[in-house]
């Protein structure tokens, strides 16, 4: 019996002709940071959003906890994902509440758990804020004030708030200039090995993967072509693909 928390086999899926997943399995642990890696268009984020059950494949099974993920209702999704799951968008204006303060975002997450005392939920707002090196004095500040770093910043807090077992992150840092991205990198770093959480982070940075991950998928059109711990893959493709995705960073 496997101890894996998040188990998928099996997966496809197409878009016409393209076949969006081809076959695809994989699996994480408690703990464990899994980052899915691939150029545009290889299926990263549709597994991303297949393996959230945002959306359905047309064939395999995605198992959490044992737990037929695309057999549950969608009330029971939306219960994982305001507990147990939290999802970090590319596009930080995708999670949050536009028309909610700072604080409030996060104790959106905290009341959807259950929390109901005020002075507890904004103690608590603040010291995440504090946690993702956002000014406590913004707590009432409306996230279109925020630079779109900042808002990545808040997602996250309004996102990990609840220590949820599993996160699902979609490029997390796309979009933001490199040296906002490196901060951005060592936050989430140190905040899922404080936390413990489970990871699947959906790239393009193979130098991100490298600092985030403990283990690696290269996908290619729709199929894993290669996967192993992050240093083995990096420091030793197998597949000419993987070969050509850590050349081209080298020479950049």
């Amino acid at each position: 019996m496997s101890d894996a928390l998040m188990q998928a086999s099996g997966l496809t899926l197409r878009f016409g002709a393209v076949a969006a997943l081809d076959d695809v399995a994989l699996e994480i642990h408690p703990g464990e940071v899994v980052a899915i890696v691939g150029e545009s268009g290889s299926g990263k984020t549709t597994l991303l959003r297949v393996l959230a059950g945002m959306m359905a494949p047309a064939s395999g099974q995605v198992l959490y906890a044992g737990e037929d993920v695309h057999a549950m209702g969608e009330s029971a999704r939306r219960r994982l994902m305001r507990s147990e799951w939290g999802f970090v968008h590319q596009n930080p204006r995708d999670g949050l509440r536009l028309r909610v303060s700072a604080g409030g975002n996060v104790g959106e997450r905290l009341m959807a758990a259950g929390a109901r005392h005020y002075g507890g939920i904004r103690a608590e707002a603040i010291e995440w804020l504090k946690r993702v090196e956002i000014d406590p004095a913004r707590i009432d500040d409306m996230p279109e004030k925020f630079s779109g770093g900042m808002q990545q910043r808040l997602q996250i807090a309004r996102t990990l708030v609840t220590q949820p077992k599993l996160v699902f992150m979609d490029e997390p840092t796309g979009g933001l200039d490199v040296s906002v991205q490196a901060k951005l990198l060592d936050l989430i770093r140190a905040l899922v090995a404080e936390l413990g959480l489970a990871v699947l982070i959906v790239t393009h940075d193979i130098a991100a993967a490298r600092l985030l991950a403990h283990r690696i998928l290269v996908m290619r059109r729709g199929q894993v072509v290669e996967q192993g711990l992050v240093d083995r893959v990096l420091d030793d493709p197998q597949h000419p693909y993987t070969q050509l995705l850590v050349s081209s960073v080298l020479a950049a």
